[in-house]
Order: C-alpha cells, then sequence, then structure tokens
C-alpha cells in the first residue's frame, strides 16, 4: 500500500480483489476545519406597559411592607405580593412605577402583568369596576331577591345565585343586569358565571351576553324545496 500524507488532504492506494494486484483505488480524506459557535446574548427589551407610570389618587392610600402592597380607598382594600423579579416604587410627584431587579427574560414577561395588576387595585378602590350584561329570549328575565340574583332562562325552574359581599348587582328593566365591585377579577368572574347559564346561541341570538359583546350569527337549515 503507498500513501501520501499532505497539507490538507491524505490520499491512499487500497488494493482491491475484483481488480486485481495491480490495480487499486485512490481514496482521499479532507480533514474538516472546526467550527467555532458564537453564542449571542438576547436583551430583553423593557415592557413597554410596565414603564408606564401609574398614577395615586389623593383618596387611596398605599402600604408598602417589602414585597407586599396594600392598597386601601373609598371603595375597598386590596393587596398584592410581588416577586423578586418586580418591586414598586414610589415618586415623590405621587406616581408608582414598577420596576424590574433583575434583566431576565422572566421578568420582563411579569413587568407589565404586575403593572396591569397594580393599576387595576388602584383603579378598583378609587372608582370601581363594572360589567354589564342583557338576557336576549322571550320570557328571560333577572330580578334581584335580598342577596341572590334569580334568573329565569327557559330552565324548569329559577336559577338563584348568591351574590358575593364585595359586589354589587343591579337589574334594570327585567333584562339589563349590572355587576360592579373594586376587584376587577371578581366582577368579571361573576359576571361570567351568569353568562355560563346560558351562552348566546348563534342562530337567533338567544342567551344571556355582555352588553359590548357581538355575536357571530349563523344561518339556519334551508328546508327542502318541493
Amino acid at each position: 500500500m503507498a500513501s501520501h500524507v499532505g497539507a490538507s488532504v491524505q490520499s491512499s492506494y487500497l488494493r482491491c480483489p475484483f481488480l486485481g494486484e495491480a490495480n487499486g483505488i485512490r481514496v482521499a480524506v479532507v480533514s474538516t476545519p472546526r467550527v467555532t459557535v458564537v453564542r449571542k446574548t438576547v436583551e430583553c427589551k423593557e415592557s413597554r406597559i410596565g414603564k408606564q407610570p401609574i398614577p395615586v389618587p389623593s383618596n387611596v392610600t398605599l402600604t408598602m411592607n417589602g414585597q407586599n402592597v396594600s392598597v386601601k380607598g373609598p371603595l375597598g382594600e386590596l393587596a398584592l405580593s410581588y416577586p423578586s423579579e418586580i418591586k414598586v416604587e414610589k415618586q415623590d410627584s405621587g406616581f408608582l412605577r414598577v420596576c424590574k431587579t433583575v434583566e431576565t427574560r422572566r421578568a420582563n414577561e411579569m413587568h407589565g402583568l404586575f403593572r396591569t395588576l397594580t393599576s387595576n387595585m388602584v383603579v378598583g378602590v378609587s372608582k370601581g369596576f363594572e360589567k354589564k350584561l342583557q338576557l336576549i329570549g322571550t320570557g328571560y328575565r333577572a330580578t334581584v331577591e335580598g342577596k341572590d340574583v334569580v334568573l329565569n332562562l327557559g330552565f324548569s325552574h329559577p336559577v338563584r345565585m348568591p351574590i358575593p359581599s364585595d359586589l354589587q348587582v343591579k337589574v334594570e328593566e327585567n333584562t339589563r343586569i349590572t355587576v360592579s365591585g373594586y376587584d376587577k377579577s371578581n366582577v368579571g368572574q361573576f359576571a361570567a358565571s351568569i353568562r355560563k347559564w346560558r351562552p348566546p346561541e348563534p342562530y337567533k341570538g338567544k342567551g344571556v351576553k355582555y352588553a359590548d359583546e357581538v355575536v357571530r350569527r349563523k344561518e339556519g337549515k334551508a328546508g327542502k324545496k318541493k
């Protein structure tokens, strides 16, 4: 066997039993260069929502204790615990600012979320939130009896739902329901539980829907032509 080694190419002659002793096959081996992988550090952009300051009305009192913040206003009191990646600062101008303590992807994701939750607390205890629903259908009606809201939605018996202590429910013209309170999450959850009993169907639009909800309508099946 004869071999010849170059700088980057190594070749050799191999005997082949099919071609005889005199002939051979030349094999060239090319050495491949090493590939260096460069890892680029991904910079987390600051949240567009998270960097916005939160105005605090004069009738709202803030209490900060480490990572816990409580907000008290004329409508109620709410509290929130923040993760270690987020901190809340009160500025001399009276605004609240939610900041990140570290530059990580997780901190960037939570920045906008906790800014929104903090703003909801301040607005909730000072102004409150409300969700409006509408009953559509023959015989569908709602009333408030004591601490319960009673719904007649075409079932064999009325639906009676206890009203949570931190919420208020008003009914107008027996078909329009307004749920209000200082906790936005509880307001939305109770309104959704009312709607869940009879969601609006897409053919005639009958059911319980939000006042600003647009129900996509469908055409009924056409009868056979004679």
